[in-house]
């Protein structure tokens, strides 16, 4: 059974495409309107096999995957590409507010819920963040635990401690 997600990305997106990376493969998924997604493979809440077409010349999924060699090579500190995320408006809010985390810095999920004015809402804005689509674009691996540490990530904890390690070299 398909995943409202899935259904949402399938209905939405024009083309898709298979970038390799030094911590796997992604796949990187756009809109009419921007990038929708990128996703480890095998992470949590991966959509799986969209319809829309493999379409590695597309110009933003081109730009997409300059973007992630460049960010992996420590040249790039902030992604600079249009988003059409699919989510709820909480979701989009939280999305929004994890762009505002820079590069080499962190935040908590308790950080985050006063930052979108719902401070008791830390456990939903967990779960936003978790379900965040389009991982390293949208920096869901700074947030950590209240106590500092490295909590849950959907592409896996080794990958967030890697991604964390290439931001504070950067």
């Amino acid at each position: 059974m398909m995943s409202t997600l899935t259904n949402t990305l399938n209905a939405a997106c024009t083309a898709q495409a298979i970038v390799a990376t030094p911590l796997g493969r992604v796949r990187i998924a756009r809109t009419a309107r921007g990038l929708a997604g990128l996703w480890f493979e095998g992470q949590k809440h991966h959509p799986g096999e969209l319809a829309a077409p493999h379409d590695a010349g597309d110009p933003l999924l081109r730009e997409a995957a300059t973007q992630l060699q460049r960010y992996f090579a420590g040249t790039l500190a902030r992604f600079e590409l249009p988003l059409d995320l699919q989510g709820t408006a909480f979701q989009r809010s939280v999305w929004q507010s994890l762009l505002a985390i820079p590069s080499g810095a962190t935040s908590s999920y308790g950080e985050l819920a006063r930052h979108i004015g719902a401070p008791a809402a830390v456990r939903a804005v967990g779960a936003a963040v978790g379900r965040n689509p389009a991982s390293l674009v949208v920096p869901c691996h700074r947030v950590l635990g209240a106590d500092g540490s490295l909590t849950g990530y959907a592409g896996g904890v080794a990958r967030k401690r890697a991604l964390l390690a290439l931001e504070a070299r950067a």
